[in-house]
């Protein structure tokens, strides 16, 4: 179906259909099988020449770039060329490939775990983590399912890299990327760094019993809840990409309990709508066995408790909020994205080793940009450095000019912006008021890094 187009109520097709994104469904109306919709435009880590547009760039006519040397920190693996390759021939515009690998990956596992359980209802979910440790390795999932059938225990390693999940659904080792925007206000992939990191024995926590006894119907349907609008709009491409790329690889493959799978996109909006739990209350209706999203913890924490009271398993590929960890989610709550724990050290210490001393931070008032600023801060300060100045801030909010005036007293030697969107605007003023990129050193995350920053500060956005 073409972005936009809408399905008439009662309108039906098989297993494996995916909606392209924008695409709307009417309520109880069940989606075709068997067709796979690319995604629409979004962010990435590769930047294309000035005025050339291709998968994976972002085309731009800026040579001396306001925001050239804006660091940002986002959990990544180095996909391969052939993984980049795959996810274009679903959607050859993509700008960004921010979370897709991770996307691609949270579709595998529960097919597997599917597998494993010979059900695709609640049962499927305590199957999840033994899917990601301690059997034999395998990388797609067409050999994981040979494994499987051959009656061998798997250990899945996928497209974002070695995948270990703690009995809370949470890997327990994490691989980041350092992106850097160059001279074009674009990623210039040849200055990303790549590090690593593996959680304390304490992390590796039992597993969380499954609570809910939901029966499948012999079809696993994946949902949706990924950002088509709102703030993060721009990962939304991406994660399509991906959760695309994996319904379509696994009916390839032959589908799941001798039927194709089947996908149904929906939109999660931001927490200043309600789009989520529409969307998640649409799904429910159509009887989805796992819903991938949300992209925004935030988001996430509004729609888990009604997914999980419906059995229904909820897996994010970007959610990194350390609220997440322990939450209680009925054993039904998993996410490919490490929680933040891991990336606010990673943050601090690439703060560090930069050798700044001082720094402010200036961070999103929500679970994700709180919990991310306080483990930031707590490696700056367990390393020596000093926070002279930090600040939460609403994102709806028509002026940056008190909290920058703040920074520019402060005069830090590295400043930390954590947020969305909103981060283009906070930059610019930033600039404005001489404490942008080419001032101070300035480092981003995960909500704000990407081509589509660069897209929306030429702009002027």
């Amino acid at each position: 179906m073409a972005p936009g187009t809408t399905m008439a109520p009662g309108t039906t097709a098989g297993p494996g259909t995916t909606m392209a994104p924008g695409t709307t469904m009417a309520p109880g109306t069940t989606m075709a099988p068997g067709t796979t919709a690319p995604g629409s435009t979004a962010p990435g880590t590769t930047t294309a020449p000035a005025g050339d547009a291709e998968c994976g760039s972002a085309p731009s006519d800026t040579t001396d770039g306001a925001i050239a040397g804006f660091a940002g920190t986002t959990p990544a693996g180095e996909i391969t060329e052939d993984f980049q390759a795959r996810l274009c021939e679903v959607d050859p515009n993509l700008e960004d490939f921010n979370y897709a690998a991770e996307a691609y990956d949270a579709v595998t596992i529960v097919a597997l775990a599917t597998l494993i359980a010979g059900d695709d209802g609640s049962a499927h979910a305590s199957e999840i983590n033994g899917v990601t440790r301690d059997g034999e390795v395998c990388t797609t999932f067409a050999d994981c399912a040979a494994l499987i059938e051959a009656g061998t225990d798997i250990d899945y390693d996928g497209a974002s890299g070695p995948i270990q999940f703690a009995g809370n659904g949470e890997p327990l080792e994490a691989s980041y990327g350092l992106f850097k925007m160059g001279d074009n206000n674009r990623i210039d992939q040849s200055l990303t760094e790549y590090i690593t990191r593996t959680g304390p024995p304490e992390l590796d926590v039992d597993q969380v019993p499954v609570e809910g006894n939901r029966e499948g119907d012999g079809i696993l349907t994946f949902g949706s809840i990924l950002p088509q609008t709102g703030s993060l709009a721009y990962l939304g491409p991406p994660e399509f990409a991906g959760f695309d790329l994996g319904i379509q690889e696994i009916n390839e493959a032959g589908g799941v309990l001798g039927e194709d799978v089947v996908g149904i996109k929906g939109d999660s909006g931001d927490t200043s709508t309600d789009t989520a739990n529409q969307t998640v209350d649409r799904q429910l209706s159509e009887d989805v066995d796992a819903i991938i999203g949300a992209a925004s913890s935030s988001v996430t924490l509004t729609v888990i408790d009604k997914v999980s009271s419906a059995g229904v398993t909820l897996f994010s590929a970007a959610n990194t909020s350390t609220e997440l960890s322990d939450y209680p989610d009925k054993g039904l709550y998993f996410r490919t994205a490490p929680p933040d724990i891991y990336q606010g050290d990673v943050i601090g210490q690439f703060v560090i080793e930069d050798g700044n001393q001082t720094v402010s931070i200036l961070n999103l008032n929500d679970s994700y940009g709180n919990s991310l600023a306080a483990q930031a801060k707590a490696t700056i300060e367990e390393s020596g450095g000093e926070i002279v100045t930090e600040k939460t801030y609403d994102p709806a909010a028509t002026s940056f000019d008190s909290d920058i005036d703040e920074i520019v007293a402060a005069d830090p030697d590295a400043i930390i912006v954590i947020g969305f969107n909103e981060s283009s605007r906070i930059l610019r003023t930033m600039v404005e008021k001489g404490v942008g990129p080419r001032d101070k050193m300035v480092y981003g995350c995960d909500g704000n890094i990407g081509n589509a920053l660069g897209v929306d500060f030429d702009a002027g956005n």
